[in-house]
């Protein structure tokens, strides 16, 4: 939080030129860009969005595992999803935000406890919640959407997050990704419903 007000207010120069991520500056020797540059974020709302979503994930990634797997799947993801996003578009584009590293765990508590809820998700599933936001930045993708948004960071980190819920989820994963489906189907069939409702009317 202290990087991103710094970052905002006081010196965004000096922010850009030393903590952000982007291909090029890796390749020429600054090693450490992709772990600072997890902690800018481009406003308050992209900041306070990370923040919920990564209690939520995080929280349930912590208790079923404990905070040092938490933490590796974090930093794994959200630096995987950074590279890999470069290859995408382009060495020269600065990345920042934590937003890849939070797919990963929303991946890994989808294939760990896919019906667990919070109030900041409205008690909605918390596998449901998951999958639609994979679907939604992958149809971004799809649709060429750009904006400061890095929908191939998301997706990569999502990708990245399903070997470590697999490998986490003590063999349930296939039951869990089946529930995770089946609240898909249901929140379809809601909408559909609603849909069809709306138009008798």
């Amino acid at each position: 939080m202290l990087v991103s007000l710094f970052y905002w207010y006081v010196r965004p120069n000096l922010i850009d030129d030393y903590l952000v991520y982007s291909g090029s500056r890796l390749i020429h020797g600054a090693l450490w860009t992709p772990i600072t540059t997890l902690f800018v974020h481009f406003d308050p709302a992209h900041l306070i969005g990370n923040m919920v979503f990564l209690y939520v994930f995080g929280k349930v990634v912590e208790e079923e595992t404990s905070a040092k797997i938490a933490t590796i799947a974090f930093f794994v993801g959200g630096v995987g999803s950074l590279i890999i996003s470069s290859f995408y578009y382009g060495f020269n584009v600065p990345m920042i935000g934590a937003s890849g590293a939070i797919f990963t765990l929303s991946a890994t508590a989808m294939l760990i406890k896919p019906l667990k809820s919070s109030v900041f998700l409205l008690f909605i599933p918390l596998g449901l919640v998951a999958i639609l936001y994979f679907i939604f930045n992958v149809v971004a993708v799809s649709l060429g959407l750009g904006g400061n948004v890095g929908y191939v960071a998301h997706v990569a980190g999502f990708l990245i997050g399903v070997p470590f819920g697999v490998s986490l989820s003590k063999g349930k994963w296939l039951k869990n990704i089946s529930v995770t489906i089946l609240l898909l189907i249901g929140f379809l069939a809601i909408i559909c419903i609603i849909q069809i409702l709306i138009n008798l009317l």
